[in-house]
């Protein structure tokens, strides 16, 4: 039988990242994250609905992830899902259900404040350097092919019909 595990989110830092390190030396970043939904009843009303979700990620992302980002910063998460249980000190069953990063994207800044940042738009995945700033970016990037000018339009085709749904 298939498994699979693989989440996707977009939200909002509930709290500024925490960086740890194990004994083995190994980084490990814990954060909080926000996520919306809104939706109408039967009614016609909209309501909102927030959920709340423990982060992990573990390694290079981690240290990035605690450099760069803060509490109400937006980001994308793909991830995993993690169960954890232990027992409390008073001999309680306790357990979590988190998400263990995969890869992420900085989004914008989140909390209202409009503008973008260092790493702002950055897909960064697993072994990657960290973000690198505009002038790095502009200076790295390879110019247009001859054969298709920058300026000219792409033919836009019609897909509707190709929609399985």
């Amino acid at each position: 039988m298939a498994n699979l595990n693989k989440v996707f989110l977009i939200g909002n830092l509930t709290r500024d990242p925490e960086l740890r390190v194990t004994p083995k030396g190994t980084a490990v970043c814990s954060f909080g994250m926000a996520v919306n939904r809104v939706y109408r009843d039967e009614g016609g009303n909209t309501h909102e609905e927030t959920t709340f979700v423990d982060i992990e990620a573990w390694g290079r992302q981690g240290e990035t992830i605690s450099k760069y980002l803060s509490k109400g910063r937006s980001v994308m998460i793909e991830g995993r899902l993690r169960f954890d249980s232990w027992e409390s000190k008073t001999g309680e069953k306790r357990s979590k259900l988190k998400v263990v990063v995969d890869n992420f994207q900085f989004l914008g800044r989140g909390g209202g404040e409009g503008g973008s940042s260092e790493g702002e738009g950055q897909n960064v995945e697993r072994g990657s350097p960290p973000p690198r700033t505009e002038a790095a970016s502009a200076s790295a990037s390879a110019p247009a092919p001859a054969s298709a000018p920058a300026s000219a339009p792409k033919p836009q085709e019609d897909l509707a019909d190709d929609v399985p749904f």
